[in-house]
């Protein structure tokens, strides 16, 4: 009789000690926030090694500064924002982030494309990210001044108007300070080179701290 009561006591003690594990790995998974960087060729590692780029620089050092969040690059070369924002929608429902990094732009204006177009699908891509759940951190892009500064004046200063006009937090110019040393640069002139990448994390850094869950 004493031989089933221990039995049965360590079988139910057991049992809790699995329910107790599975409770704190829920509430760990509960505890995590997903940040989903969403560009273009500058966010997603174009002509280095994804660990090199500047998005797994940010998972990194996420984590060794204690901050529980998971990051998702939704960046791919190429991107325009009309692209963006018709892969958004899926984007948000399969990984519902917290905190959204919206970086594009930077084809359309290399393209030429018209600036109320490139301004209506970054202000719906936002719109589309808070009706989520997701707050929004704008990066500004400079396009280079062989497009004329008729163009890339609005078109740089449009990032600063769309974060003004939904209160949004704005690193000014992604790759600020990078472009002007061209030893930095790959050789189409556009896309920083692996050593460069921390220099970018340098520049997101202190506007996404703000918002960051502690």
């Amino acid at each position: 009789m004493l031989d089933m009561f221990t039995t049965q006591l360590r079988v139910f003690l057991l049992t809790l000690a699995l329910a107790s594990l599975a409770l704190a790995g829920r509430a760990a998974a509960d505890s995590t926030y997903t940040l989903m960087v969403y560009g273009d060729s500058l966010s997603a590692a174009y002509g280095i090694e994804e660990s090199q780029g500047w998005v797994e620089l940010l998972s990194k050092k996420l984590a060794d500064e204690g901050y529980p969040y998971q990051v998702v690059n939704g960046s791919v070369s190429g991107e325009t924002t009309t692209g963006g924002l018709s892969r958004l929608p899926a984007m948000l429902d399969s990984y519902s982030p917290d905190l959204v990094i919206l970086e594009l732009g930077g084809n359309d204006g290399l393209r030429g494309l018209p600036l109320n177009a490139i301004r209506q699908n970054l202000v719906n891509m936002v719109e589309l990210s808070h009706e989520s759940g997701a707050e929004v951190l704008l990066a500004g892009i400079q396009i280079p001044p062989n497009y004329g500064p008729r163009y890339t004046e609005p078109f740089y200063q449009q990032f600063s108007d769309i974060a003004k006009q939904l209160d949004l937090p704005l690193i000014p110019f992604l790759i600020d300070g990078i472009p002007q040393q061209p030893e930095l640069m790959q050789n189409d002139g556009i896309h920083p080179k692996a050593e460069a990448q921390g220099m970018i994390l340098d520049n997101v850094w202190p506007v996404l701290v703000p918002l960051l869950a502690p």
